[in-house]
This record gives structure tokens, C-alpha cells and sequence, in this order.
């Protein structure tokens, strides 16, 4: 592959309107952040459930089961 300049100099993200009349970049940057939030609350959620017991993870292992007989 060659190293060459882009083809389209109006393909540059600063300039081209995507929906709402953002800009790619402000488009991307606004998805960056949402994915940050998403993980963000994810892992929030996640630490604060309680460790299942042994006995738990039996009981949704065979109840989770029931469903697809």
C-alpha cells in the first residue's frame, strides 16, 4: 500500500454534517462519551448486586434450563 493524501479533501470530519447538523467529530465524540457513561453505569451496577452463593447460581442454572426443554 502506498501512503498517499485522501482522495476526497471534503471527507475531512471537522466538515461534513452528519444528522442534526453536527459534525462527524462531534457526532463521534458525543458516542465516545455515551459509550464511557454506559460503561461506566455497567460496572457501577455490577459491583454493587451481591456475590451469589453456591447454592444461587444452582438454583438459575437449573431454572434458566426449565426454558428450553
Amino acid at each position: 500500500m502506498t501512503d498517499h493524501p485522501d482522495p476526497d479533501p471534503d471527507a475531512d470530519p471537522d466538515k461534513l454534517k452528519g444528522p442534526g447538523g453536527m459534525t462527524l467529530r462531534q457526532i463521534h465524540e458525543q458516542v465516545q462519551k455515551s459509550v464511557q457513561r454506559d460503561r461506566a453505569e455497567l460496572a457501577a451496577h455490577h459491583a454493587s448486586a451481591p456475590p451469589q452463593g453456591r447454592w444461587q447460581r444452582w438454583v438459575r442454572y437449573v431454572w434458566g434450563r426449565s426454558g428450553r426443554r
